[in-house]
């Protein structure tokens, strides 16, 4: 658990990628990271390289209403240091490989702009964009977009 709040604070602290503007701690991640499990719906996968966690993705409740609830909301998160080794496609490929297996229909991911390299892995796994929020979230004395993708479950 450290060791994830470490690589998504890096995202909190110093990029747009998440709208989180304070760190999170140990204590508090772990209680978040509570809601997921080893089946169903809403998982969370580490991926190791060299054996130190190196990165992990996410499928979430998409939205609290239940009508929402064979959506799910993907995220990937991997520590700046093992970019360009696979490490995202390695995870989003045991994501939706996983999804597959459940009674979902649909996945989204939200990716605040620009990101380049996110955009191109959502489009690489058949995510395909369905519109932007223009000026949704505003961090580091600026706003930023969301592009929204989604895909299908089988």
């Amino acid at each position: 658990m450290p060791r994830l709040t470490e690589i998504y604070n890096h995202f909190v602290l110093h990029t747009g990628a998440s709208f989180e503007v304070e760190p999170w701690t140990v204590e508090a991640r772990r209680e978040w990271f509570g809601h997921y499990a080893p089946t169903g719906p809403h998982r969370l996968l580490v991926a190791e390289l060299d054996g130190r966690v190196a990165g992990f993705a996410t499928s979430s409740t998409f939205r609290e209403r239940a009508a929402y609830s064979r959506s799910v909301e993907t995220s990937v998160y991997c520590d700046p240091d093992a970019t360009g080794r696979g490490l995202g496609t390695a995870l989003y490929t045991t994501l939706l490989a996983v999804l597959a297996g459940q009674d979902l229909h649909r996945a989204y991911a939200g990716v605040a702009l620009p990101n380049d390299a996110s955009e191109s892995l959502h489009r690489r796994f058949g995510f395909r964009e369905i519109g932007t929020y223009t000026e949704v979230g505003r961090k580091f004395d600026r706003w930023w977009d969301v592009r929204w993708y989604e895909r299908p479950l089988p």
